[in-house]
């Protein structure tokens, strides 16, 4: 998939996997749509490619905020790329792992299992659903292509932890929808990738702790290379994905031979 010419919308394009993968489609000449809600970052991460591409402020539970960014994209070139990388809150009031009965016996409330699912799957769903459709009306390039989809799973969606069932589940729907999803959109030159990521340096690690911190506490759990991933090397894998055709309805482990 070619990207000269084109537009590629990256929901969650302000974070630390999102701000790699967009700079990383813009080299490649698309108008990226920094959909998020940290104004700073991306206002500034737009202005610092300059080439076109814009931050647009954007709710992943809303679908007109999700169908202002897919027209924003659309406005600027034809979509041909989408990557959902976004995260978002927990759940109100919780704090820590949810335990699906804690050491007080008590069982995490369905409201916080749905919350999650909703975060993570549902509006990964919408995401994807918005921007095939804008997809579908392109003109189709070589090898009748329109255009990829790529959701982000993780590793959990495999092996999950304890505190993690509701994560686990919306992850594991990720992978478990992609298959499903290239096979409904092929008939319209529409692929459809996921990439399941271990344990990598984002904004939510450095929230907590110092780099270095982080390093030390989850790089050994690595097998090799012996650290935590960086977000980069996602990056490079989305833009590998998009411009090849030949990867469709699979998700790809991005974790070094980490396994819970």
């Amino acid at each position: 998939m070619d990207l000269t010419n084109a537009s590629a919308l990256v929901t969650g394009g302000a974070g630390g996997f999102g701000s790699a993968t967009v700079k990383r489609l813009a080299e490649r000449g698309a108008k990226v749509v920094i959909a998020d809600v940290n104004d700073e970052r991306g206002e500034a991460l737009a202005k610092e490619l300059g080439n076109g591409s814009v931050y647009v402020r954007t709710d992943i539970l809303d679908e007109a905020s999700i169908a202002n960014a897919v027209q924003t994209a659309a406005s600027l070139a034809p979509l041909r790329a989408a990557v959902v990388v976004h995260g978002g809150p927990p759940p109100p009031g919780a704090t820590g792992p949810q335990r699906t009965v804690n050491k007080e016996g008590k069982r995490i409330p369905l409201a916080n299992f749905a919350h999650t699912v909703n975060i993570y799957l549902n509006s990964a769903f919408a995401v994807t659903s918005q921007a095939a459709e804008a997809m579908a009306q392109n003109e189709p390039m070589a090898s009748n292509q329109r255009g990829v989809i790529i959701n982000t799973a993780s590793i959990a969606g495999y092996e999950g932890q304890p505190g993690q069932a509701a994560y686990s589940a919306a992850k594991g729907g990720i992978i478990g929808m992609t298959l499903t999803i290239a096979r409904d959109l092929a008939p319209l030159g529409i692929r459809a990738m996921a990439i399941a990521p271990g344990t990598f340096l984002t904004y939510a690690y450095r929230s907590r702790m110092t780099d270095e911190q982080a390093q030390a506490h989850w790089g050994p759990m690595v097998p090799n290379p012996r650290r935590m991933g960086d977000p980069d090397e996602y990056a490079i894998l989305a833009a590998h994905i998009v411009e090849n055709d030949f990867l469709n309805g699979t998700t790809i482990r991005l974790d070094g031979a980490q396994r819970f």
